[in-house]
């Protein structure tokens, strides 16, 4: 099981899951759920390894490093948190 972190609260998923829905319910904002508005665009602020690549939508987006948009993210396993500072 993988670990999602965001403003002091945590949840568990199976390894390999997209992190939106956890997300979501962490209070993490979105808007379309499918990486054109920016809208759940987050910082890693621990296990960015733990995170598979960016896919094409969060390179057109030209996201900063250590930068991810949540609605596209997949975790591999271990402990991600992310924080919209």
């Amino acid at each position: 099981m993988a670990t999602i972190r965001f403003e002091g609260q945590e949840s568990e998923v199976p390894d390999g899951s997209r992190v939106m829905d956890v997300c979501e319910e962490l209070g993490v904002p979105f808007g379309c759920h499918d990486g054109i508005c920016g809208t759940c665009m987050s910082r890693v602020v621990e296990g960015m390894d733990n995170l598979e690549g960016k896919n094409d939508k969060e390179e057109d987006m030209g996201l900063a490093e250590g930068e991810r948009l949540c609605c596209q993210c997949v975790i591999k396993g271990g402990v991600v948190e992310f924080s919209l500072d």
